[in-house]
């Protein structure tokens, strides 16, 4: 791991260790403000996710808000420990849509000052979101699963080729071998019939 990896993966998790912990704790400040994404989150996940998870689902926000929480905590963690930290990335950049929607909705301040800030917010939130995007895909220099399997394909059929030009090249020279030990049979069975 280089420095700058091991620097900023700690620094990009901890906003969402912090305010996913406070969340988790204590909801109720949330609540209010998430109130109105759940309302339309839930209905559209239940009836786009599978049945074990829409079943699970909390329907209370407060739950929801300590749910998101969890995530934000663990996903941070996962991210700023380097144990699992491409899940974690891709669990904060999850978690982070809601509390987007739901914290920086400046399209619905009235007052500019206020409208300014939770543009700012909201703008800053989608910055976070990029940061989160990159780390999700991060291989660490190292190919991905998509390169590998792409590449482990053409290697296959690449060794499949040369396997069977050798299969080729070895049964002709089988053949000739073949032949020539059976014409040496042949003149050693005709050499040795007696003269009749």
């Amino acid at each position: 791991m280089t420095v700058v990896r091991a620097l900023a993966r700690p620094l990009l998790s901890t906003i969402f260790i912090v305010q996913g912990a406070k969340a988790a704790r204590s909801p109720e400040p949330f609540v209010a403000k998430a109130q109105p994404v759940t309302d339309r989150m839930v209905p559209m996940i239940k009836k786009v996710a599978p049945a074990q998870v829409g079943d699970r689902l909390p329907d209370s926000t407060a739950n929801l808000v300590r749910l998101n929480g969890a995530a934000q905590v663990l996903g941070g963690l996962a991210l700023a420990s380097g144990k699992g930290r491409r899940f974690g990335a891709a669990l904060l950049a999850a978690s982070l849509v809601p509390t987007t929607l739901a914290g920086h909705s400046f399209w619905q301040e009235t007052d500019k000052a206020a409208k300014a800030t939770q543009k700012v917010q909201f703008m800053k939130n989608l910055g976070l979101m990029g940061g989160l995007l990159l780390a999700a895909v991060d291989t660490e220099g190292k190919p991905g699963v998509a390169w590998r399997a792409t590449h482990g394909a053409k290697a296959v059929k690449r060794e499949t080729k040369r396997a069977g030009k050798l299969a080729k090249r070895e049964t002709k020279q089988f053949a000739r071998t073949a032949r020539r030990e059976a014409k040496l049979a042949a003149r050693t069975a005709k050499a040795e019939l007696p003269f009749t």
